[in-house]
């Protein structure tokens, strides 16, 4: 099963956390039901519990229920720090630094980055029917 690296401010909830993302609770099924997903997020670094905690105020108990099964990473500077390279993986963040992008760069992995702008009208379910795709 293909990993699945997911940010939280700006992917599954509005740039600093005011409401959740349009389409965002189905999108959460899908992902976590058609793929080994990973916490790649500020909310959680090497425990997945604090990430839970934070979002419990924006989804009900059935969605923090799927949420659960996303595993927790651990990184100190850059989030690529996390990534399993030698994997076959996807990264959705909204707002990726440039020395992250490097990174993915340096490993040929950077087609693997999917950045989410939820500016864009249905922007969930563009990015489900493109992870469809190559689940």
């Amino acid at each position: 099963m293909r990993k699945l690296y997911l940010d939280i401010d700006g992917v599954l909830l509005t740039t600093k956390g005011s409401k959740p993302s349009a389409d965002s609770e189905e999108f959460i099924e899908f992902i976590t039901d058609n793929f080994d997903c990973y916490w790649l997020t500020t909310h959680c670094k090497g425990n997945k519990n604090t990430a839970l905690k934070y979002l419990g105020s924006y989804f009900s108990q059935p969605i923090i229920n799927k949420l659960m099964q996303v595993k927790e990473t651990n990184w100190d500077c850059l989030k690529t720090e996390a990534i399993d390279f030698s994997s076959n993986f996807v990264w959705l963040e909204d707002s990726p630094m440039e020395a992250e992008k490097r990174v993915l760069r340096e490993n040929k992995v950077l087609i693997s980055l999917i950045i989410i702008n939820l500016n864009n009208p249905d922007e969930l379910k563009q990015i489900q029917r493109r992870l469809m795709k190559i689940k």
